[in-house]
């Protein structure tokens, strides 16, 4: 049912799911596939009203507030700032059968090239205290998400068809969030695909200069990537109010994928049995 087949989403004694980070790009769409396979959802939302959910769904102000009665757990470690840790160790007193980690493809990179880090994603942590909880689990490290480069370029659109940034030859292998959502379903409602570590990407290797022709495609516009030195954007970055650290870390994850593709998986077309998302149909 939904965007993943009903065969794949085999509910194994467990159907109460709780979603950390629900409000999420990869929650929101998460907690949608899970009630379309008749699954019982808990999602986690601070914001102190339905945010939007169906009433189906049951709102909790915190992962403490769920836990109870609760067979998987989905974990953001961003939702889960200062409480990864005691979240599992609660998981594990409550006797939830499952945990399903959002890692990162590059989560085994040197922080200086992960700038997620700097705004509170732990993905390699969530996903360790996943694997090491004795519970069964899974990791989900998906590619740079799509929606990054709306959020980061559209005010730029906004002014003028020029985006302007480092590397325009570097190249990501940009995933649609739905896709991640998918996959994190029949994560959680199967055991098709525990114990593994799972790399999930978009199907193509865009470079900086293809993926802003892309969005020119989809808006009708003549859009061009213009590439200015790292260090004017690091100076950007900073006065617009991020970390220099959050600068340093973008700069070399964009360095490292200069002249050469970005690697691309198959997993999300052998999990869900459809191809995974291109950019052009995300936008």
């Amino acid at each position: 049912t939904g965007n993943f087949p009903a065969r794949r989403v085999v509910l194994v004694g467990m159907n109460t799911i709780l979603v950390t980070g629900a409000t999420g790009n990869v929650g929101r769409p998460l907690v949608h596939r899970l009630l379309t396979a008749g699954a019982y959802v808990r999602a986690v939302t601070r914001s102190g009203d339905r945010a939007g959910f169906p009433p189906e769904v049951r709102t909790v102000p915190s992962a403490a507030d769920g836990m109870s009665g609760a067979d998987a757990v989905f974990l953001n470690s961003r939702a889960l700032i200062g409480e990864l840790e005691a979240t599992v160790d609660l998981a594990r007193a409550h006797g939830v059968a499952k945990l399903v980690a959002l890692s990162a493809i590059n989560a085994d990179d040197d922080d200086a090239r992960q700038p997620s880090r700097v705004r509170g994603d732990r993905n390699r942590e969530c996903e360790q205290v996943a694997v090491d909880s004795g519970l069964r689990w899974v990791s989900l490290r998906p590619s740079v998400f799509a929606s990054n480069f709306a959020g980061m370029w559209a005010p730029q659109l906004c002014t003028g068809d020029v985006v302007s940034g480092p590397y325009a030859d570097a190249a990501t292998a940009v995933i649609a969030e739905p896709d991640i959502a998918d996959v994190a379903a029949v994560a959680l409602l199967s055991d098709d695909l525990d114990g593994q570590r799972i790399p999930l990407t978009g199907p193509q290797s865009l470079t900086n200069t293809e993926l802003v022709a892309a969005i020119g495609t989809v808006l009708r516009r003549d859009l061009s990537y213009h590439e200015v030195p790292p260090q004017l954007v690091r100076e950007r970055f900073v006065a617009l109010g991020f970390p220099a650290a959050f600068a340093d870390a973008y700069i070399g994850l964009l360095e490292r994928g200069v002249g050469q593709p970005a690697v691309v998986t198959d997993d999300i077309e052998r999990i869900l049995g459809r191809p995974a998302t291109p950019f052009t149909a995300w936008l």
